[in-house]
């Protein structure tokens, strides 16, 4: 396995249900942390905060999400199954937001800032999570990979909103009319 990237059309598709008692999807989760982990070693100003199956080419509904989103060193990452939305609420914020499947580009995506979810965890103990800040962002991130979105999708038509990140890790505004505009690779319907 290893992380496919856009314009593979697997990022396109839905996901279908996952069973935790099937081992294939225990495998699943052990190359996704992995694979989080390999990705992370190798861009040094980047925190691999979560990754859904399909970023490895498999439609199943699982994401996987980092215990603590803002230290490198915790690598214990927590599995969820079958994650839906259930809520969201909060005046809509922009943020960055990158992605280990669309690389190099960086984007500030309107989000709302609190969200509800329920899904069950590994072994299949149901679970309702409220989120705020960076892990709302990150879950409903997560869950749009599961329904074939991306977070460029979300700002598309927005002009001021891509970047590049620089060697230095800082993030560059890209020009949207010849970087992006007319992009096959990060939009390959348009």
């Amino acid at each position: 396995m290893k992380i496919i990237t856009t314009p593979d059309p697997r990022l396109r598709e839905k996901s279908t249900k996952a069973h935790f008692n099937d081992p294939k999807i225990s495998e699943l989760i052990s190359e996704m942390r992995k694979h989080s982990l390999e990705w992370e070693k190798e861009h040094k100003f980047e925190l691999s905060a979560a990754m859904a199956a399909p970023q490895l080419g498999i439609n199943k509904r699982v994401i996987i999400v980092r215990d603590d989103l803002e230290d490198k060193n915790n690598n214990h990452f927590t599995a969820l199954l079958n994650p839906e939305v259930i809520k969201t609420s909060g005046k809509p914020i922009r943020d960055f937001e990158g992605c280990l499947s669309v690389p190099y580009i960086y984007g500030k995506v309107p989000r709302p800032s609190n969200v509800k979810i329920k899904a069950e965890l590994e072994d299949g103990t149901p679970v309702r999570i409220k989120a705020d800040g960076f892990l709302a962002r990150t879950l409903l991130h997560e869950i749009d990979h599961l329904n074939g979105i991306l977070f460029i999708d979300h700002i598309k038509d927005d002009h001021d909103a891509f970047y590049i990140m620089n060697e230095k890790g800082d993030l560059d505004p890209l020009d949207y009319d010849k970087n992006i505009k007319n992009n096959h690779e990060l939009f390959p319907n348009d």
